[in-house]
């Protein structure tokens, strides 16, 4: 990786969080699962002992991910921005989806936070590009895989 990545406070609160659970929760059960599979004799045959294996290195993998996100990450606030009313990352804007006629509000977050059932869509996606840099009141048009689509921006919060 390079450079830094942004992610939201909460966003780092959140991978914080998986990093301990990793390191004092999981770490030491697959350990002692390890452990466990040796003490049942020939490790050639040990399906058990493979698979507490095979766990501890997908382990150590997500951990030194976690690690390297946290060590590139650009923490970023959302209330702490001054953004004259601009969507920029972080923000969360209510949107009317002309087509639909139906309202929505999308928070703009990093790449490892977008879960859109949660309303949280990656900074790269269409419908963020589309709004960065944009007020309340603006019009902005979308293409996505589904088509055009045109949204008007009704509100943009900094939470």
């Amino acid at each position: 990786m390079s450079g830094k990545v942004p992610i939201t406070l909460r966003g780092a609160e959140q991978l914080r969080e998986e990093l301990k659970r990793l390191k004092t929760v999981e770490r030491p059960a697959v350990i002692a699962a390890i452990a466990e599979a040796r003490s049942h004799g020939d490790l050639s045959e040990n399906a058990e002992y493979d698979a507490a294996k095979e766990r501890q290195a997908f382990l150590e993998g997500r951990i030194a991910e976690v690690e390297g996100k946290l060590a590139h990450a650009q923490i970023i606030d959302p209330r702490a921005l001054d953004a004259d009313g601009r969507a920029v990352f972080g923000a969360t804007v209510e949107l009317e989806d002309a087509d639909a006629g139906r309202t929505v509000a999308y928070q703009i977050v990093g790449d490892d936070e977008a879960d859109l059932r949660q309303g949280k869509i990656s900074l790269n996606s269409p419908v963020a590009r589309a709004l960065i840099g944009k007020f309340a009141g603006d019009v902005v048009e979308v293409h996505t895989p589904g088509g055009r689509r045109e949204y008007e921006i009704l509100d943009v919060r900094y939470e």
